[in-house]
């Protein structure tokens, strides 16, 4: 499993690009991308209980859906759709899109809701159980996966990780008139933050070291789908963030497998479109999708916030209670990161931070168990 560095952890970023191979890796030769995801998802549904990650969002339903289908046509068992539902967390409630997919693809029977309060805080119960087993991983919000990975015990684990890169990337398109061109010149200008807004707790140097290497990777996201791509299947923030989940998923003797990262699947997307420049994720759905699957997967919604699912009453009890002492000195300024967490909710970029020294603070017991059968947190499973 690969792991973020200290310097990861202290700044909460993962930057970074490795080099591009060689020779490009061979495709499987399906020209339709939504073949070629068929055909990436045929492994996992081979491999029962397939679990699916799923949130409701773009990118797993449209893995859902299209497993469902493929099952269907080749008689496997159907894919078991598992979703977490938040108390107190009402900008990541999504329950109206879940219902509407899960009805729209009739796989209602197999579908697991997982509810939790406080379970799935950054040291909440079910982080302490990952903390406990792998140490700080990226991303901080993995043991999220925990529980379906052990649903998924012996099978596979299906999720739509990538589609953010793979499908959106950072770069807006266009705007489609000059007036919104205008307010997103007035909106960019108005909230461009320095290196003391976005990383304060951090000593001045390493603060605006980190800044400038952000900003530089934001600016390399090429324009062209093609070598978008390409670009951010090299970052090593979505390689960490793979190798996570396929380690989690191998403890349980399960396959992870990320579809939208697929190489038949980009490759074919690639055909598709690859030439383009500032393409729409709605216009790149409806292109890869044509008709084929129900109009409920690919309309366009919100984007869930979640926030308020991962800085709950642990986190908040913690930060506050924190002596000043575990950080690294020559990164974190510990005088700045109690300022920075005497207010809430505190900044999403000290989240792995949180981790680090809560496990410092509370390591793994000897001989305590720290897989499946030391499961101690009690979430409510509906089928």
């Amino acid at each position: 499993m690969l792991r973020p560095t200290p310097f990861d952890l202290a700044t909460g970023t993962v930057l970074g690009v490795d080099t591009p191979p060689p020779h490009r890796a061979a495709s499987s030769g399906i020209a339709d991308p939504l073949g070629a995801l068929d055909a990436a998802v045929l492994p996992a549904l081979s491999r029962p209980p397939c679990v699916v990650s799923f949130s409701g969002g773009l990118d797993s339903s449209l893995v859902l859906a299209v497993a469902v289908r493929a099952a269907r046509r080749e008689g496997l068992p159907d894919p078991v759709p598992v979703t977490w539902r938040f108390a107190g967390a009402p900008r990541a409630d999504e329950s109206d899109w879940q219902e509407r997919v899960v009805r729209a693809l009739r796989i209602g029977e197999s579908w697991q809701i997982l509810r939790a309060a406080d379970d799935l805080d950054l040291i909440g119960p079910v982080a302490r159980r990952l903390l406990h087993r792998y140490g700080v991983v990226h991303p901080v919000n993995l043991h999220l996966h925990l529980p379906l990975a052990e649903l998924a015990t012996g099978g596979s684990l299906l999720t739509g990780a990538g589609g953010d890169q793979i499908l959106a990337g950072w770069r807006r398109p266009p705007a489609a008139s000059l007036r919104a061109r205008l307010w997103w010149l007035r909106h960019d200008v108005g909230t461009r933050r320095g290196p003391a807004d976005l990383f304060g707790w951090l000593r001045p140097a390493v603060a605006r070291e980190v800044h400038r290497a952000h900003r530089a990777e934001q600016r390399a996201e090429p324009r062209r789908l093609r070598d978008r791509i390409a670009w951010h299947l090299r970052r090593r923030d979505l390689r960490i963030t793979c190798s996570a989940l396929a380690g989690l998923a191998a403890d349980h003797q399960a396959t992870a497998v990320q579809p939208l990262l697929d190489e038949g699947f980009v490759a074919a997307l690639a055909l598709l479109a690859g030439d383009r420049r500032g393409v729409s994720r709605d216009a790149l759905l409806a292109e890869i999708v044509r008709g084929a699957l129900p109009a409920e997967v690919t309309a366009p919604r919100r984007k869930a916030r979640f926030l308020e699912v991962f800085f709950r009453t642990p986190t908040r009890e913690f930060v506050r209670a924190w002596d000043g002492t575990g950080v690294d000195p020559h990164l974190v300024d510990a005088d700045a990161l109690r300022a920075a967490w005497a207010r809430w909710p505190i900044p999403g970029g000290t989240a792995s931070l949180v981790q680090h020294l809560w496990l410092a603070a509370n390591p793994a017991e000897p001989n305590r168990p720290t897989g499946s059968a030391g499961r101690q947190d009690n979430l409510e499973v509906r089928s």
